[in-house]
């Protein structure tokens, strides 16, 4: 496993980490909380060192999962990122208060049984929240206060990102960054390097479209949402295949497998992200043990070849360009 610098922390985590927003379950199955330790011991016995969660995963089982698994370790070892905001109900920027962002950092703190986070990102949050300069204001003093060693935020939307760049003292930016998403490559990407910021780099493999194992019978279940949130019905649909419409992303993969030469496109996906040095750490997530093995496979393949990053720029430019550019 190859590491990479997180930015201004100055930390070395592994370049390929691990998302838990499915740890130990599929989408919309109940939680299996052995499970979820047999994928964060395989990710520690590959080389990973980060691991990226939120409050909101799994109802909180994910951040105690992880509390678990760090019992008896070398905490030093471990960069622990997680999230918070989306516990807010209603979900809106009038809710985010300096006072909210504290009591949610004091409850990861519990469920994930350490005296400190090693990142904190804001998780989504409405737009206007970006703009709260008191939010932020409020991130700086728990880093003063040693509960959070660096703070950042999660987005949708690159012009979020771009602000808040410009505007506060971010250490991470957490990202949709895939072969169906390159609008970050625009200006997000650039901006963040030369401002020393790390880039979590999210959904590498288009919730499993860039996996290049799905077709048009394939079957999601009720309370999966890349059944029932493919139009945004229950949150951004940026998060569901990364916003590509399914049937048009099929025909995107099929180009992808003739480009590539195989039909397991997932480490080539999580591969072609690598590629670009802005990008501290890529985090696909596991349901089972065995994805991670897959997904770390990623680490030994050979780079993909200048020809090979022309085509598949060509094909999200004559498949998906003018849908996904201009929406997030």
């Amino acid at each position: 496993m190859k590491t990479r610098i997180f930015g201004n922390t100055g930390r070395e985590v592994s370049e390929i980490g691990l998302g838990t927003w499915q740890l130990g379950t599929k989408w919309g199955e109940p939680y299996n909380g052995e499970e979820a330790l047999k994928i964060l011991n395989e990710a520690d016995k590959a080389g990973i060192t980060f691991i990226d969660t939120a409050d909101v995963y799994n109802g909180g089982r994910s951040e105690s999962s992880i509390g678990e698994f760090l019992k008896g370790k070398d905490r030093s070892r471990y960069f622990i990122t997680t999230k918070c905001g989306r516990k807010l109900k209603p979900h809106t920027a009038e809710m985010y208060t300096p006072e909210a962002v504290s009591e949610f950092i004091t409850a990861s703190l519990e469920r994930l049984s350490t005296p400190y986070i090693d990142l904190i990102l804001l998780h989504c949050p409405p737009s206007p929240v970006y703009r709260k300069k008191e939010i932020f204001d409020q991130l700086e003093m728990e880093k003063k206060n040693g509960r959070i060693k660096a703070y950042g935020v999660s987005i949708e939307k690159v012009e979020d990102g771009l602000y808040c760049l410009e505007n506060y003292g971010i250490s991470g930016i957490e990202v949709v960054f895939n072969m169906f998403r390159l609008k970050p490559l625009d200006e997000l990407l650039p901006l963040a390097k030369k401002k020393n910021v790390g880039i979590i780099a999210r959904v590498p493999l288009a919730s499993g479209l860039l996996t290049g194992k799905f077709d048009m019978n394939t079957q999601f279940g009720a309370k999966d949402h890349r059944f029932f949130n493919r139009n945004g019905e229950s949150f951004d649909k940026g998060e569901t295949f990364s916003g590509v419409p399914y049937e048009t992303g099929l025909k995107a993969v099929s180009e992808l497998k003739k480009i590539l030469g195989t039909d397991n496109l997932a480490p080539y996906a999580i591969r072609w992200v690598l590629m670009h040095d802005e990008v501290s750490v890529v985090i696909p997530g596991a349901s089972k043990a065995q994805q991670v093995v897959s997904n770390v496979t990623a680490a030994a393949l050979k780079d993909l070849s200048p020809e090979q990053m022309i085509a598949v720029e060509e094909v999200y430019n004559r498949y998906l360009r003018d849908e996904i550019h201009p929406q997030w």
